[in-house]
């Protein structure tokens, strides 16, 4: 099912739709930001200078520190009585970004994500229960809305919890799950210590996934422990600029569609601030191209996709952008070597004895990084053979030495040992600050 005709438009149709809205959002900011204003006026830009999308590369790019050096209100373009809803980051490493919205623009944003959860499966038939955080967190909401504007009956059970959770899963029969790939994973986990069995005693049949990065192997696992049948899709946003509802996955699991008539996605590399061209992974760049309250010209997200622009099987013809396969402020340098978490999951979810649950631990000695990996084994490849679980853990080793280009110490440690999370999951622990 297609929600809306606006994702089979012809190229011709999305590119007229985006360059009139490039040119009324720039003129926009340029009216009622004053920050814009200024950063327009020093690189001797005027909203004039915009006739096509290939000038948007003559405008400057807009960061999170814009944000932080802006807290609260100064980049929005309407009056604080003008809002109807407020939100924020955590603030962890430093002022929270703060962002707004208007009701025009909340209604945009239940459109997007309608049209992406009805993508990844989800129907007006539907009882979704959500497990992301309520409050602060862009996540819940935007999800709520979305799948209540197609029509599904919503549980908003948050995170945490996990045993009321699976009360409400079964007693309410839900049958669409939101979380994060790791808690979704939680969930069944600690379903089997109660004595349910996910596949047979709940009805979970898609799982619309979010907020964090998940690989292949992470999909696959979900399979395992849902059933060969979930359908299993995730979703990108960033509550910068909305929220959740920017791309995502449908069925044919080719890639995320991006809503772009609402958003103008670019790719660049992220040294030089050079645009690549389709296929080329590089740093996401978003500009929004009908948001009231907080507009974001080019703004530098730091996850890493491409693009592409080929129709898609499922009939959507906007583009799509490749899964997204890590963050520039995510790599971690060692010994030289750029080292990215997710090429660290795919190695250890592909090799047969390994969990989903692991933790990257980084350390200095001798003012020289290492890598240690710690990794569950999954429960149903416990052995008491030392030999086998240190011939298993050489493999991995080895493994990793192909991927990475760099050795890595792995333990192979026991089922539930590593720490659970109900949000994000924290998987690097860089102790290198303690240098012995």
């Amino acid at each position: 099912m297609i929600w809306s005709e606006v994702e089979t438009w012809s190229r011709e149709q999305i590119e007229e739709v985006q360059l009139e809205r490039l040119k009324n959002i720039v003129k926009y900011v340029y009216e009622k930001c004053a920050p814009y204003r200024k950063k327009m006026d020093e690189t001797g830009i005027k909203p004039e200078d915009v006739q096509t999308l290939d000038d948007i590369r003559k405008l400057p790019f807009t960061t999170k520190q814009d944000m932080r050096d802006n807290y609260p209100f100064d980049l929005f373009c309407v009056p604080k009585k003008d809002l109807l809803r407020i939100h924020a980051s955590s603030g962890t490493t430093g002022k929270p970004t703060v962002v707004g919205y208007t009701q025009k623009d909340l209604d945009t944003w239940a459109e997007c994500v309608a049209r992406l959860a009805v993508a990844g499966g989800a129907t007006a038939e539907d009882t979704s229960q959500i497990c992301f955080g309520y409050g602060m967190f862009t996540g819940a909401l935007g999800l709520h809305k979305g799948l209540e504007k197609i029509g599904s009956a919503i549980i908003p059970s948050s995170s945490g919890n996990t045993k009321k959770q699976l009360l409400y899963m079964h007693d309410f029969e839900s049958t669409l799950l939101v979380a994060t790939p790791s808690y979704a994973l939680r969930i069944a986990e600690v379903a089997q210590e109660i004595g349910l069995d996910p596949k047979k005693d709940l009805k979970i049949k898609t799982a619309v996934l979010g907020s964090e990065l998940m690989t292949e192997g992470m999909r696959q696992e979900m399979r395992n422990a849902w059933g060969d049948d979930l359908r299993v899709t995730q979703n990108y946003g960033l509550s910068e600029v909305m929220g959740p509802g920017v791309s995502g996955e449908c069925l044919e699991l080719n890639g995320m569609h991006i809503n772009e008539d609402h958003f103008l996605v670019e790719i660049i590399d992220p040294k030089t601030g050079e645009v690549l061209p389709p296929g080329e992974k590089g740093e996401v760049v978003i500009t929004t191209l009908t948001k009231e309250a907080i507009p974001l010209i080019r703004y530098r997200t730091r996850d890493i996709s491409a693009l592409h622009y080929e129709p898609c099987k499922c009939g959507r013809t906007t583009a799509r952008m490749d899964n997204i396969s890590g963050r520039t402020d995510d790599m971690m340098k060692i010994r030289g070597v750029n080292v990215f978490p997710g090429q660290i999951e795919e190695v250890l979810l592909n090799t047969d004895i390994c969990g989903p649950h692991y933790e990257i631990v980084l350390t200095r000695k001798n003012h020289t990084d290492a890598i240690e990996i710690n990794v569950e084994v999954a429960p149903d490849k416990m052995t008491d053979s030392y030999q086998e679980l240190k011939n298993s853990e050489q493999e991995i080793k080895e493994k990793l030495r192909t991927v990475l280009g760099l050795a890595a110490k792995v333990n192979l440690v026991s089922p539930n040992s590593i720490q659970r999370f109900e949000g994000k999951a924290k998987r690097i622990i860089d102790k290198r600050g303690e240098e012995q």
